[in-house]
């Protein structure tokens, strides 16, 4: 499926709508020269009761922390930004979709020090599709242990989701599909399992499902935090905790959480199948279906929102 994006006819900034070209920044920007910009990825999803918008206020609240973080907090609160985000599907005439936050360092300061750069607030929207493909989310994807670590802690904070952190998970997406795979899975400084290229990672061994901690070298997810909340009400057993690389192998089933990934299946790591070293066949293990069959129709309204993670667009 092509990455590329389908252009809409409006971007919101700074509290109006502006023509989808004329969204631009300048080529000195403090966010272009030195990547100061932070953002959110954010999934609207068609409904019987209209468009609707994915833990809307928790995407936002994450995307403040990200700028008080790197000191560049907007005018805008985050209820200001949720009906921005309101305004702008509406105005698109946009049904299922992908949102775009951003905060950035406009242009105005030549050095580090940025505070002659104007704190710029934008949101965008566009239809987006199944990020691996609709297939991956149906049969899995084959991926690979990133030859990229993920940085240390108190290197970047990683708690913020900024734009310059992604550089090393386009060197570990980009090597991945040099190697023939879809994805890549990153390890720490230490060796331990942190997440994919830009996705959280669970596996399940022995009917419990476990996920990797929050060690300071993965962001804290929010499709993680859903599928955490849906196993529990499925009465499955969940278990934050270090997983060594070789966890990546002898798992029951293996997936990748996110919100562009949503939840998608995976079916072998570094060419060994996911669910075979106790005989197994492979494929979509039953924990991840069920998961990814609830988290779907949670989305898009064909069961009950129980923990209230839908924003009507209206």
């Amino acid at each position: 499926m092509s990455a590329r994006i389908t252009e809409a006819t409006w971007i919101w900034k700074d509290g109006h709508l502006v023509p989808w070209k004329d969204a631009t920044v300048h080529l000195l920007s403090t966010a272009v020269q030195f990547g100061s910009s932070v953002f959110e990825g954010i999934r609207c999803y068609e409904t019987p009761g209209g468009p609707a918008i994915f833990r809307l206020r928790e995407h936002l609240e994450r995307l403040m922390d990200s700028a008080t973080i790197y000191r560049m907090r907007p005018e805008w609160r985050v209820e200001e930004l949720t009906e921005g985000c309101r305004e702008l599907i509406r105005a698109n005439e946009l049904g299922s979709c992908y949102l775009r936050p951003m905060i950035l360092r406009g242009y105005g300061a030549a050095g580090l020090h940025a505070v002659d750069s104007p704190i710029e607030t934008y949101l965008s929207a566009w239809p987006w599709g199944a990020y691996l493909g609709a297939e991956a989310l149906e049969k899995g994807v084959d991926v690979c242990t990133s030859s990229w670590a993920r940085a240390a802690p108190n290197t970047f904070p990683v708690a913020a989701k900024a734009a310059g952190h992604y550089n090393a998970a386009q060197l570990m997406k980009a090597e991945a599909v040099a190697n023939g795979y879809a994805e890549a899975i990153a390890l720490g400084p230490s060796g331990l399992v942190s997440e994919g290229s830009g996705q959280n990672l669970f596996l399940v061994r022995d009917g419990v499902l476990v996920t990797p901690f929050l060690d300071g070298t993965s962001l804290s997810g929010i499709t993680r935090d859903a599928v955490l909340q849906l196993a529990k009400d499925r009465g499955i057993p969940t278990r934050e905790q270090h997983v060594p690389r070789e966890s990546l192998y002898i798992c029951d089933e293996l997936f990748f959480t996110g919100t562009a990934s949503e939840i998608t299946p995976i079916r072998s790591v570094d060419r060994i199948p996911v669910g075979t070293s106790r005989g197994g066949a492979g494929g979509v293990g039953p924990i991840t279906q069920a998961l990814q069959q609830d988290f779907m129709a949670v989305v898009t309204g064909r069961a009950e929102d129980r923990h209230g993670w839908l924003t009507l667009v209206g």
